[in-house]
C-alpha cells in the first residue's frame, strides 16, 4: 500500500502508465542516492546554468547585422545620445537607417578598407535634401565608365602609349581629365569636386594626382578601381605647367596656335583654372572652347577655385546640370558625400573625439575660426565678434556676471561647442567665460578645440589629418558659425548641408555692424570667377544672368549657386 500511494504521487497519471515506467520507478526506489540532498543539488546547478542558456539564446536570435567594427560602439552612442534629450533633431542615425545615404554610396566595397563610408550614417542626422533619381544613375553609369577606363585597364594603356608615342590626335575609347594636387586642402576637396562634376558633365574618367597625401586621407570613392594617377603617368612632373608652358590652353589661343582644326589639336591640354589666370584661361567656361576641348583625350586641370557656379552658365551643360541638380544649391552636398570618405586613421580621429566631447550633448554648435589679419593672435576685435553674433543670434546663451550661481527652473540643457582655429587663445577666453560665470538660462556649455596648430601646415600629414578630421566634425554640428573666405568652412557646412553664419570680415580691426549674417545656401562661393558675356564677348556681371547664381554673402564679387526656393 505504501509503494502504491507513493507511485501515485509521483505519477499523477498512473492508471495509463506504461509498464517501462513501472520499472524506472522500482529501480529508483531501491536506490538511496535518490533523496533529498540530490533533488536539491538538481535545482541548483539548473539555476546556475539558466542565466548562461538565455545569453546564448538572445545571441543566437539576434545576430549582428552589420559585418564592420564600429557599430557596437555606435549603438552605444546613440542610447548616450537618447538620454536626457528630448529633441530627435539632433540625433544621429541607426544602424537600421539608409547607410547608402539615399542611393548616392554603391553597396560592395569591403567596409573594413574604408569604415567611414558606411558608418559616416550613424554620426549624421538624415539629410532632407535627396539626390535626383537622374543623378544616382550618372553615378553608376560613370564607376561602369571608370572600371573600364581607369588605370591599366586596355583603354588606358592605349591612350598612355599615345601620349609616350607623341602620336596625332585620333579615336580613343576613353578620354581623362587629371586633377593636379593644389593648394591647401580646404581649396583641395573643392576643386577636386568641381573636377569630377566635369568629368560627368564630358563623359570623362578623373584621374588624381595623389601629391603627399591625397592616398592618406581619403578612401577610394569608386568601386573596383583606383581614382589615383599612377605613378609612371608620363606627363606627371606637374610642376612645370603654368601660363607659360606650351600647351596651356589659354596660352595657346592668346598665341593663336590653337584653332578647332583636329590635326593640330595635341594629345592634351594643361587647363590654368587657378585665381591668378588671365582673360584667355577663362575662355575655358565658354560653349565654342568646350567643343574644341571635347575633342582633345587628355586634360590636365589645376586649380584652387571651386568654379561649379561658372559651369551653370556653360549652355551647353544647361540641361544635364538641370536634371542632375534640381535643387542647385546641393552640389557639393551631393557630390562631396559620395566623393569623400575620410581614411581610417582620420575616421579613428574624427570618431574618437566626438564620442568623447560631443555625443552626449543635447545640442552641437560648431565655430569655425580663420583670421586674415597679419601678427599674433588672439585679436580682441575678433573675440568679440564671435561673442556678438553668438548672443545676437542665440547660438550661445548670456551669463550672468554678478551672481555666482543661478539656479532657473526647467530642464538643463548642454550644448557643446566645437571650436577650430590654428590659435589656442579664443577657445580659452571663450571657455574662461562659460567656467566664471553661469548662463542665465541654465543652459550647461561646454567649449572644445581639438588642435591648434598655430599656422598652416600644408605639407605636414598630421596636420591635414587633423584639418580633414575638424572640417568633418564641424560637418556634425546642428548650427555653425564660418568665417567669410574660408574654404575649410565651405566644407563644414556643404558636407553637413547646414546654411551657417558668417562672420564678416573686419575692417580696421573694428567690429563689423551686424557681426554676422546667414548664409543664402549651403554651397561654397566661387572666388575668382570669370566676369565676360561669351555670346557679347564683352564684360558682364556673371551674379546677374541666371538667378540661381548670385554673388556670395562673404565676397561680394564671388559667385554662389542658390536653391530656387531661397530665391
Amino acid at each position: 500500500m505504501d509503494m502504491k500511494r507513493t507511485r501515485k504521487q509521483l505519477s499523477p497519471s498512473s492508471e495509463h502508465s506504461d509498464p517501462r515506467n513501472d520499472s524506472v520507478f522500482r529501480v529508483a526506489e531501491k536506490k538511496s542516492g535518490f533523496n533529498k540532498m540530490r533533488l536539491m543539488g538538481i535545482l541548483v546547478a539548473c539555476l546556475m546554468i539558466l542565466p548562461v542558456l538565455v545569453l546564448i539564446s538572445v545571441v543566437y536570435r539576434n545576430p549582428p547585422s552589420d559585418r564592420f567594427s564600429g557599430l557596437a560602439e555606435a549603438r552605444e552612442l546613440e542610447v548616450k545620445f537618447k538620454k536626457g534629450s528630448k529633441d530627435d533633431s539632433s540625433q544621429p542615425l541607426n544602424e537600421h537607417k539608409d547607410k547608402l545615404l539615399d542611393g548616392l554610396l554603391t553597396a560592395g566595397f569591403d567596409e573594413r578598407s574604408c569604415l567611414s563610408r558606411y558608418e559616416s550614417a550613424l554620426y549624421r542626422k538624415a539629410s532632407p535634401h535627396k539626390p535626383s533619381s537622374y543623378l544616382l544613375s550618372r553615378l553608376r553609369s560613370y564607376e561602369a565608365l571608370h572600371k573600364s577606363c581607369g588605370p591599366y585597364t586596355e583603354s588606358y594603356n592605349k591612350t598612355v602609349e599615345k601620349l609616350r608615342s607623341g602620336s596625332k590626335v585620333g579615336p580613343t575609347d576613353c578620354n581623362y581629365v587629371v586633377w593636379i594636387a593644389f593648394s591647401g586642402l580646404g581649396n583641395r576637396i573643392l576643386t577636386l569636386a568641381s573636377a569630377f562634376l566635369y568629368a560627368l558633365l564630358t563623359n570623362r574618367v578623373l584621374l588624381v594626382d595623389r601629391g603627399t597625401d591625397m592616398a592618406d586621407l581619403f578612401c577610394e570613392p569608386f568601386p573596383e578601381m583606383s581614382w589615383l594617377l599612377p605613378l609612371d603617368f608620363p606627363l606627371n612632373q606637374f610642376n612645370k605647367f603654368d601660363q607659360k608652358f606650351p600647351q596651356c590652353h589659354g596660352y595657346m589661343l592668346k598665341n593663336s596656335i590653337l584653332n578647332n582644326s583636329k590635326t593640330s589639336l595635341p594629345l592634351f591640354l594643361y587647363l590654368h583654372l587657378v585665381h591668378d589666370y588671365d582673360d584667355h584661361d577663362k575662355l575655358f567656361f565658354c560653349d565654342q572652347y568646350q567643343a574644341l576641348l571635347q575633342k582633345v583625350p587628355w586634360l590636365i586641370m589645376k586649380t584652387d577655385n571651386y568654379f561649379v557656379p561658372s559651369l551653370f552658365l556653360i549652355h551647353s551643360f544647361e540641361e544635364e546640370l538641370n536634371n542632375l541638380f534640381p535643387d542647385k544649391g546641393t552640389v557639393f552636398h551631393h557630390l562631396g558625400r559620395y566623393l569623400f570618405h575620410p581614411s581610417n586613421p582620420v575616421w579613428g580621429l574624427i570618431t574618437r573625439y566626438y564620442q568623447a566631447y560631443l555625443a552626449n550633448a543635447d545640442e552641437r554648435v560648431g565655430i569655425q575660426i580663420r583670421v586674415f589679419d597679419i601678427g599674433t593672435g588672439p585679436f580682441q576685435h575678433v573675440l568679440d565678434q564671435i561673442l556678438a553674433c553668438s548672443l545676437k543670434e542665440k547660438l550661445l546663451p548670456e551669463v550672468n556676471n554678478q551672481e555666482p550661481i543661478l539656479n532657473p527652473t526647467g530642464n538643463r540643457k548642454s550644448k557643446a561647442v566645437l571650436l577650430t582655429s590654428l590659435s589656442s587663445g579664443y577657445f580659452e577666453k571663450i571657455r574662461n567665460i562659460y567656467w566664471e560665470y553661469p548662463t542665465v538660462n541654465g543652459e550647461v556649455i561646454s567649449i572644445y578645440q581639438p588642435s591648434h596648430e598655430e599656422y598652416q601646415q600644408t605639407e605636414k600629414q598630421i596636420h591635414n589629418r587633423k584639418a580633414w578630421a575638424e572640417m568633418y566634425l564641424l560637418s556634425l554640428t546642428d548650427k555653425l558659425i564660418t568665417s567669410s573666405w574660408s574654404t575649410f568652412g565651405y566644407v563644414a557646412q556643404s558636407l553637413g548641408g547646414l546654411k551657417p553664419w558668417i562672420l564678416k570680415k573686419p575692417e580696421n580691426k573694428t567690429v563689423p555692424d551686424p557681426p554676422c549674417v546667414r548664409d543664402m545656401s549651403m554651397e561654397p562661393c566661387f572666388h575668382a570667377p570669370p566676369f565676360y558675356d561669351c555670346k557679347a564677348k564683352t564684360g558682364t556681371d556673371t551674379g546677374a544672368i541666371v538667378p540661381h547664381v548670385r554673388h556670395c554673402e562673404d565676397m561680394s564679387w564671388g559667385l554662389k549657386l542658390v536653391d530656387r526656393n531661397e530665391l
